[in-house]
This record gives C-alpha cells, sequence and structure tokens, in this order.
C-alpha cells in the first residue's frame, strides 16, 4: 500500500507531542525535522541568528515553539568548548549609572546567541581574588567588569584563566586583557572649568567613598588649585558618603557641609543621585540653583533632564561602552585576535540649567 508522507503545517493548531521517550524532551532533530530543514540551520538558528535568513529564522523558531523545544546549553558547552555564557559584574545592581551599558550588552551578545550571566561585586576591592575564582569556575566565553582590577593576584589569576576580560568604566596603562573606559582625573577637572568659568568661589563636593569617586574628586581639587580657586586640595570642603548612595544621602550631605558655616556656590556631586539630592534641599533652604549656587553631577540619567532646574551633568556613553565590550568578548572567543585593546571613549558634559 503506497503511503504519501505530507509535512506538517506550521500554521494548523496542534498537540505537543512528546518526542522523546523517557524525558518527555524535544530534540533538534525534532525541530528540524517540523521545520523541514537540517539540524545544523536549527543549530545556526539558536547559534548564530544574525547569519541566517529572516524567512528561515522565523519559520524554524516557530517549530521551536510548536514542538517546545529546550536547548540543552551545558551539553552544546561540553561538545564544543563554549559556554555561550558571558558573565558581568556591577558594583550595584541597583545602580542605574550601569542600566544603559548592561541593556547595550546584553542586546549585542543576543545576536550571535550569547546570554548575560549578571553578578555584584559591590565597591570594596577586598575579596577580588575571592569573586574571580568563583566566575572563573563557571567556564563563562568572557568576563566584562565595571572596574580595573585591583589586586596583583586577582589579575595574575584572571589572566591565567584564558578567559577574555574587559575592564570598563575607567582607565588604566596596564588592563589584565582589554579595556574600556574614560579618565576619572579628567572629569573632575572638566567640572572644575566649568565652576570656573560660572565665578565660582566656595566650591565644594558632595562624593561616594569609592575609587572612582575618589577619582573625580582629586581631579576637581588639582584643577582648582591650578586655576587659584584652592590654596591646597585639602581646602575643598568635601562631604563623603558611603556608595552605593541613594538621593537621601545627598539631602543629609548638602545638610552637612552647610552646617560648617563656610560659604559654597559650586557642589560637585559624584553621582547624580547625590546632586538631585541636594538640589532637594537646597529648595527646602530657599536656595537658588544656579543663582546661588550651581550644581553638576555625574551619570546623566534619565531623570536629570526633568528635574528643576534641570540637572548639569558628565554623560557617559554607555550603550557604546556595553556594545563594544560584547563586540570584543565574542570576537576573542571566536578565536579572532584584538589589536585594539585599549579603548578611551571619554565623556560628554551635558550643560543644563543647574550650572
Amino acid at each position: 500500500m503506497n503511503r504519501t508522507y505530507q509535512k506538517p503545517s506550521l500554521n494548523e493548531p496542534s498537540r505537543p507531542k512528546r518526542f522523546r521517550r523517557g524525558s518527555g524532551r524535544a530534540t533538534l532533530a525534532d525541530v528540524a525535522k517540523v521545520a523541514g530543514v537540517s539540524a545544523q540551520t536549527v543549530s545556526r538558528v539558536l547559534n548564530n541568528p544574525s547569519a541566517v535568513p529572516t524567512a528561515t529564522l522565523e519559520h524554524v523558531r516557530d517549530a521551536i515553539a510548536q514542538v517546545r523545544y529546550v536547548p540543552n546549553r551545558l551539553a552544546g558547552g561540553l561538545a564544543s568548548g563554549r559556554s555561550k555564557l558571558v558573565a558581568a559584574l556591577v558594583p550595584a545592581i541597583a545602580s542605574p549609572v550601569f542600566l544603559e551599558t548592561l541593556e547595550a550588552l546584553t542586546q549585542a551578545l543576543a545576536t550571535q546567541g550569547y546570554q548575560l550571566m549578571l553578578g555584584e561585586s559591590g565597591y570594596d576591592d577586598a575579596d577580588e581574588v575571592q569573586l574571580f575564582e568563583n566566575l572563573i569556575s563557571r567556564g563563562p566565553d568572557g568576563i566584562v567588569l565595571t572596574r580595573v582590577v585591583q589586586s596583583e593576584l586577582a589579575r595574575q589569576r584572571l589572566a591565567s584563566s584564558g578567559i577574555p576580560v574587559v575592564e570598563t568604566w575607567d582607565l588604566t596603562d596596564n588592563p589584565v586583557d582589554m579595556l574600556i573606559g574614560f579618565s576619572h582625573e579628567q572629569v573632575g577637572a572638566c567640572v572644575a572649568d566649568i565652576m570656573i568659568k560660572r565665578g565660582v568661589k566656595y566650591p565644594a563636593m558632595i562624593s561616594g567613598n569609592d575609587p572612582r569617586a575618589r577619582r573625580r574628586r582629586i581631579g576637581y581639587a588639582k584643577r582648582l588649585v591650578e586655576k587659584g580657586c584652592l590654596r591646597t586640595e585639602e581646602d575643598l570642603q568635601v562631604a563623603e558618603v558611603p556608595a552605593p548612595a541613594p538621593m537621601g544621602y545627598g539631602r543629609r550631605a548638602f545638610r552637612e557641609l552647610l552646617a560648617r558655616q563656610v560659604p559654597i556656590d559650586g557642589l560637585f556631586c559624584s553621582t547624580d543621585m547625590l546632586a538631585l539630592g541636594a538640589l532637594i534641599e537646597a529648595q527646602h533652604r530657599k536656595i537658588i540653583v544656579p543663582d546661588q549656587l550651581a550644581v553638576v553631577g555625574f551619570g546623566d540619567l534619565v531623570i536629570a533632564a526633568d528635574t528643576s532646574p534641570a540637572l548639569t551633568t558628565v554623560r557617559i556613553n554607555g550603550q557604546k561602552l556595553g556594545t563594544l565590550a560584547a563586540e570584543l568578548i565574542m570576537r576573542r572567543a571566536s578565536g579572532n585576535l584584538v589589536p585594539d585593546k585599549i579603548h578611551d571613549i571619554g565623556f560628554e558634559v551635558v550643560m543644563r540649567e543647574s550650572a
């Protein structure tokens, strides 16, 4: 008896099938059979979707949904020697300043089938070695850090792992592997120039206690001394708060500065959150910004443009940073060389009403 085989239609509703005896788990071969393509094509859809025509991509994804196929990433990683995971560490997951970078990093990695594994490092560098050993043990294809590694032992551990590493949000002449960042000292100096141009005579600063914020403070104070606005760097009025600092810390820190009974007409805050808190306290005390007090933040949060007055701040191109970090990691994970290992992406001062 002759039988005619009819390929299942993806447009017709069907009940989920148990394609594999025992586990009941659909396989890549099942997807290929339903889609009418080769297993290699399904593999490309899963691991390198940008290399697959759009029509084929959608067709195979429909088949994946129909058979409820879930890729076994662990088995695939063992077979290929690649996990398709990239680990990223931020000082604080709740910190909004890194969100743009993480979003761009995630999207760029996804184009090549990579997944982002996110972790929190804190602002304390004391446990760097243990922190990085935990990451390395998970076998990622790359590691992205929103910091520069301080411990020499930690640097050696990362370098000897053979895993591509991108340090970001900072600059150093001697990165562990690859680096994308900007100079925090130059940020501080640039903000000092803004204050000087405005005619500020009594500068002050609210700063987080993390290393990067302190370097912005150093750059700020040095330029003020160079331009004759301060006699020494120690003369700068500073209120330091624990990082990561919520908005309320900015209010309290500004209150502390005012309680010293010294004049202040220019205030640099190491984050926008601190600056927004200071603006609220200034408004509460009827201090007119910018006529009586110029305020500058750092980070250009999405709400910075909508405050009253709108906040002058320093913007870092997080999208460029995240996209470039993903490109460098994927290039190295694929066995390709990266000729330029240090990228200084600079920064931009966004002038608004507060200064």
